[in-house]
């Protein structure tokens, strides 16, 4: 017989002496409907609840109180040996037996009784405790034999799915969007919505139909309380701190699970799942594997980069090459492939990552997903990065990096050769989304306009000599007056906006410009002479791609 000697449950406390085996999805199980639907036992339920039970083992006992020798889930199977003959005797034996656990209690017919007692019937009833009739020629062995072949098949099946979902994952492990990829195929496993947080409760990437905002915010709290534990050590000196917890909100199952091989001293992400129902055994496996692969993609060695491809452009540029040298090692070498610029500046007020904070390679690696690109030069608040855009590749998600808190300015697609300019247009979106207050800002060549007309070379001859009045100017200096003008005709005259985009006093900005235009002695009150600036500020050197410079237009 089985140890009365159990360990503490882990979940929450039973009213017996038993464990909650009978729901518990780690333990294999056969549900009950499965034994009655075999022809071979002829088994028939005559009392008790009807949903479906899982059915963890099976066992066979002439005692009259069995219960210190149960753990929850069992088909007992008795003769009625040991039944009490009074009708509060049998009400007893029948309620010891559900306070402990047990899945089910199946009576066997002769040699003792010839029919299930009605007394027995009426207690199972009352006590929520599925009473089976056994019939004779049915040996109890049999039962236990067919309750284990069942597990095993189950078993076998399960094995299976795990393996199927496993490949699935690390198949989603090695795309260019691997984090929200592993979390996309997780999603369909666990058909649940699923999120990857941050030590802060912050959603770094998401997958599945958002649940409501209180879910969402019960997760948080739920994952706060287990990093609370594991911080301050309240769950016991004899006992490692909880990687899972679960909770549950209006019919919602909540759980959430560390990621393992956290830094010393630190606490690593967690994945989030919000379902319709309690996780089986075969999605708590399928989610440890996800566990360990999220683990591996936003570890440093990962989320900083250390293929040799990069540490080759890298080593390249170092000893004095250019982009171009090193442009075909970081992207296909295939027609039509460039780059996108992409400058980002954090808001909130939530702390910006810094290389040597414990989220920096977790915070990278979600950035990176959002903007598909693993080229990311992160500082704290701030962050530029070069997004492929090579035929097949992923393509940047903008709205992903603003629920990361992230305001950003994207580039045309340019050619390797044009990446300055690229970072400027980049850096002015930025600036124009800031001031308009809006999440992203593109710049958008235009294919015809007033440009096409114009001859390259005249044109840049007429913008140099359009602002030459500016280049011997004292403090601030030429580059800061040509950018304010920009910026400020970028907003249409507005001292606020323009004030917002550069960082600036409004006053600054206006005694700024008063000054440019006595410079250059211009009315910049005239919507003729501003265009004109805009048209000439467009031609300066490093704001046309070289396409665009090297060309003759009309003559």
């Amino acid at each position: 017989m089985p140890s009365a000697d159990v360990p503490p449950p882990t979940g929450p406390a039973q009213d017996g002496p038993g464990l909650d085996l009978a729901n518990d999805p780690s333990v294999p199980s056969v549900p009950l409907s499965v034994l009655l639907a075999d022809p071979a036992l002829g088994l028939r339920q005559i009392a008790g609840p009807r949903e479906d039970r899982p059915i963890s083992s099976t066992g066979v006992t002439e005692l009259e109180d069995p219960t210190p020798y149960l753990i929850g889930g069992e088909l007992l199977l008795t003769a009625g040996v040991p039944l009490p003959k009074t009708p509060e005797g049998i009400d007893a034996y029948a309620g010891r037996i559900a306070r402990a656990g047990a899945g089910a209690l199946g009576f066997g017919l002769v040699p003792v009784y010839d029919d299930v007692p009605s007394a027995l019937i009426e207690a199972c009833d009352r006590h929520g405790l599925p009473l089976l009739r056994v019939p004779d020629g049915t040996p109890f062995v049999a039962v236990s034999q067919a309750a284990h072949a069942a597990m095993t098949e189950s078993r076998y099946r399960d094995l299976r799915r795990i393996s199927r979902a496993q490949g699935a994952l690390v198949t989603a492990a090695v795309r260019a969007d691997a984090l929200r990829s592993v979390l996309d195929r997780l999603t369909v496993q666990l058909d649940a919505w699923t999120v990857l947080l941050d030590p802060a409760g912050n959603e770094l990437v998401a997958s599945g139909v958002r649940p409501d905002s209180g879910a969402v915010e019960r997760l948080r709290a739920l994952m706060a309380r287990t990093i609370a534990l594991s911080r301050h050590g309240e769950a016991g000196r004899d006992r490692v701190a909880p990687s899972t917890a679960a909770d549950h909100h209006g019919g919602l199952h909540l759980t959430v699970h560390a990621l393992p091989g956290g830094d010393a001293g630190g606490v690593p992400p967690a994945i989030g799942v919000v379902a319709g129902t309690a996780p089986t055994a075969v999605q708590h496996s399928v989610t440890a594997v996800a566990a360990v692969l999220l683990s591996l993609l936003t570890s440093p060695r990962h989320a900083l980069g250390g293929d040799s491809r990069s540490s080759a452009a890298l080593v390249r540029l170092m000893l004095g090459g250019s982009p171009q040298d090193v442009a075909s090692l970081l992207m296909p070498s295939t027609p039509g492939a460039g780059w996108i610029v992409v400058r980002g500046r954090l808001g909130g007020q939530r702390p910006g990552p810094g290389p040597d904070s414990g989220d920096y390679p977790v915070q990278l690696a979600a950035l990176g997903t959002a903007l598909a690109t693993p080229y990311l030069d992160l500082r704290e608040r701030e962050v530029h990065a070069l997004v492929p855009t090579a035929p097949g590749s992923p393509a940047p998600d903008p709205a992903a990096a603003n629920r990361l808190g992230w305001t950003l300015g994207f580039s045309a697609p340019s050619a390797t050769v044009d990446l300055a300019v690229a970072a400027n247009q980049a850096e002015r979106a930025l600036r124009y989304a800031l001031a308009a207050g809006v999440p992203n800002r593109r710049h958008r060549h235009q294919d015809l306009s007033m440009h096409s007309l114009v001859s390259a070379a005249d044109a840049a001859a007429l913008a140099h000599a359009r602002f030459a009045a500016l280049a011997d100017a004292p403090s601030p200096g030429y580059d800061v007056l040509l950018e304010t003008l920009r910026t400020w005709l970028a907003h249409h005259g507005s001292w606020d906006r323009t004030a917002t985009a550069l960082g600036l006093h409004r006053n600054t900005v206006r005694q700024r410009v008063v000054r440019i235009g006595d410079l250059l002695d211009l009315n910049l009150h005239d919507p003729d002479v501003r265009m004109e600036l805009w048209f000439a500020l467009r031609w300066l050197p490093g704001e046309r791609p070289s396409t665009e410079r090297a060309g003759t237009g009309p003559e």
